[in-house]
């Protein structure tokens, strides 16, 4: 006897039906802020990173319905695919990479200079929701079954670390590590690894690079280099203290408009917009992402397939350190790392690595009923 679950295939007006319309209305409109935010980086002209922002969202926004529509056995198959080819362009970057400010990290693919990392964070998730899907809690702390997701999630962490990038490869490290905790992990185990990253802590410092040492100690102390490693975040604060609770308005930005605010256009695209929104609008963005995330582990909720159900709560949950990690940054809460803020920051590898990760949590949505 079928299930009372099952429903069959579905039309397109089904699966149009069965969209998750508010998620889709808040990616719109962070999309719409986003464009306004980097309109403001160029002082109100419609220039390069405002066009090139407003192509980008619309078209990856489009992408992201049409990939919606993929089944999310489809998602469930490829996964080992994806994260292969992900895998493969990373290396192919030690080759053929662009490199810019010292470093490796892009490919050319002529329309877009493609940053695999960035992919990597979506590509690890599915991998490893696919990987632990069907194997039963109480096998998922054995060797057998800790073997291979080790060594999937190292080896892209190290690949992303030596180009340099050390804060894209951190944000893949907690993406995995997220899923796995998901799994029902036993806590020992983090617990005992916590212990021993901790006392590796020192030799792992000794092995960063002068600039990110330097990064870590203008973490600490960000007056000991003002006009150097600390003027940045220095400025950040001074931005997000000046808009006060209302902010100074659209376009009325000082510290942006005077230029004292260097790369405000990609990491440090919230600094701009709290000097201009001040407290009431940066918590409004907050709600936001917020509310997108909450809709995602809604999606997870309602899923009958394990494999869905494990993608939607990894996706929220690296999607919440995304944006954690970029504000405590900017705020100085962290030291500065290449952690862009999803959909705001200027950045078409991050924008497209969003929005096929939101795609596949709306396959989820729709096809909640696939087993």
């Amino acid at each position: 006897m079928k299930s009372n679950y099952y429903s069959g295939p579905k039309s397109l007006k089904d699966k149009i039906v069965d969209l998750d319309f508010v998620l889709i209305f808040l990616v719109f409109l962070l999309g719409i802020i986003s464009i306004c935010a980097m309109y403001s980086t160029e002082q109100g002209n419609f220039g390069y990173y405002t066009k090139s922002h407003f192509y980008r969202f619309f078209s990856f926004f489009t992408m992201f319905l049409l990939f919606s529509f993929f089944g999310i056995n489809f998602w469930q198959k490829t996964a080992y695919l994806f994260y292969l080819i992900i895998l493969l362009l990373l290396l192919a970057v030690d080759f053929y990479g662009v490199s810019s400010s010292g470093s490796k990290r892009w490919i050319n693919l002529f329309f877009i200079n493609l940053q695999p990392s960035e992919l990597m964070k979506i590509a690890i998730i599915v991998f490893l929701s696919k990987y632990y899907y069907k194997i039963p809690s109480d096998q998922i702390t054995s060797f057998k079954h800790l073997f291979t997701p080790i060594i999937c999630l190292m080896v892209p962490v190290i690949l992303v670390a030596s180009q340099p990038d050390l804060g894209t490869s951190v944000l893949i490290l907690i993406s995995g590590i997220g899923v796995v905790w998901l799994t029902g992990f036993r806590i020992k185990y983090f617990l005992y690894s916590s212990f021993i990253f901790i006392c590796m802590l020192p030799v792992g410092v000794a092995l960063l690079k002068p600039y990110q040492k330097s990064r870590i100690l203008t973490f600490l102390n960000p007056e000991r280099d003002p006009l150097g490693a600390g003027y940045q975040i220095i400025q950040s604060k001074i931005a997000i203290g000046s808009g006060g609770f209302f902010g100074k308005g659209f376009l009325q930005g000082s510290q942006s408009y005077l230029d004292y605010l260097p790369e405000k256009h990609t990491d440090f695209i919230f600094t701009l917009f709290a000097e201009e929104f001040g407290l009431a609008g940066s918590l409004l963005l907050l709600v936001i992402y917020v509310l997108i995330i909450y809709r995602i582990v809604l999606i997870g909720n309602i899923s009958r397939n394990n494999f869905a159900k494990l993608y939607c709560y990894g996706f929220a949950t690296a999607f919440f350190v995304y944006v954690a990690v970029n504000m405590s940054m900017v705020l100085g809460l962290l030291p500065i790392v290449g952690a862009p803020l999803p959909i705001m920051s200027y950045g078409g590898s991050s924008m497209l690595s969003i929005m096929i990760g939101l795609s596949i949590a709306m396959s989820c949505k729709i096809y909640n009923d696939a087993e």
